[in-house]
């Protein structure tokens, strides 16, 4: 995380104050990143939570106050609400301002918010890739972008400067930061995200489903991998209906490789081959290492929980 203090923009706005948004405020609070914090929610509640928390400067139910000035606006809704947002706050931008997001799918941003965006204002998709199962107001924090990655998606012929400004801002968030093509992305985050979301879901919706297994069993019994599906299938339903149908033909290409090779597993398994499921469990062992030399995640045992009191 960069040591520099000096402020990048005078006043930045939030459209969306969840997890991400919330954890933006607090980010941008401890770096100095804004002299102004505006956040924007439609509820009331939401509004409140914020207020006692004290992480914006100003918050608003209303989206011309929120962005009017604003040097950086940053879309943190659910996917599915930008681009109503982007065509009712258009006439509100500053000329000059940078307009970004932090959406997991980028495609699906360009379609629903590039048409929107007046002349002058500088359109740079983002995409912090850190988050927790939690979500509202409550669960931020200012930590939780250190040492994650935020992938950038410009369009071509995106303002050189605003694109530097843009990433000096994720790096003082505390992220590592990449240039990528926005569909290139949606591709990748299929694959480390997207998908790995849908098996969990589906695999706790099963095992509830199960009339063989009741309810208490499988919450008993769920110190096994169980467990951990549970962590990402209790993540945000709006936030993730909106990936799905957002990302959907990613989605469904890595979902298609993802059943060949499932397919491929039941066959060794049906007929004893060992030496297949020996080698593909080597591997994944592997990639589980790298992960972790490469600090996304801790290798202590039992991905560092404490241990349950007796």
């Amino acid at each position: 995380m960069s040591s520099d203090s000096r402020p990048l923009f005078g006043k930045a706005a939030l459209l969306g104050i969840g997890l991400i948004g919330s954890s933006l405020a607090y980010a941008m609070r401890r770096a100095g990143l804004a002299a102004h914090i505006a956040g924007f929610a439609p509820r009331a509640e939401t509004l409140e939570s914020a207020r006692k928390l004290g992480f914006a400067d100003t918050l608003h139910d209303t989206l011309a106050p929120t962005v009017r000035d604003a040097d950086l606006v940053v879309l943190a809704t659910p996917l599915g609400a930008f681009g109503e947002l982007a065509r009712a706050m258009a006439p509100h931008l500053k000329a000059g301002a940078i307009l970004s997001d932090v959406g997991s799918v980028k495609m699906a941003v360009i379609r629903d918010v590039a048409p929107f965006v007046p002349d002058g204002v500088h359109f740079i998709p983002a995409h912090p890739i850190a988050g927790t199962e939690q979500s509202g107001p409550e669960a931020g924090f200012a930590e939780l972008f250190d040492g994650r990655w935020c992938i950038l998606t410009p369009l071509p012929h995106a303002h050189v400067k605003s694109v530097e400004k843009l990433r000096s801002f994720w790096q003082r968030c505390g992220s590592h930061v990449e240039l990528m093509d926005a569909k290139h992305h949606d591709l990748v985050l299929a694959i480390t995200s997207h998908v790995p979301h849908l098996i969990a879901y589906n695999i706790v919706g099963t095992a509830a489903d199960l009339e063989t297994v009741t309810q208490s069993e499988v919450i008993k019994y769920s110190a096994g991998g169980f467990r951990d599906f549970t962590r990402i299938a209790a993540s945000d339903p709006v936030m993730w209906r909106d990936v799905f149908l957002n990302n959907r033909e990613a989605v469904l290409e890595m979902l298609g490789r993802f059943n060949e090779d499932l397919s491929s597993l039941q066959r060794a398994i049906r007929w004893g081959d060992g030496e297949m499921l020996l080698n593909l469990f080597t591997r994944t062992r592997a990639i589980r290492r790298s992960i972790i030399d490469a600090g996304q995640d801790i290798g202590e045992p039992n991905f560092g929980r404490s241990r349950p009191k007796r």
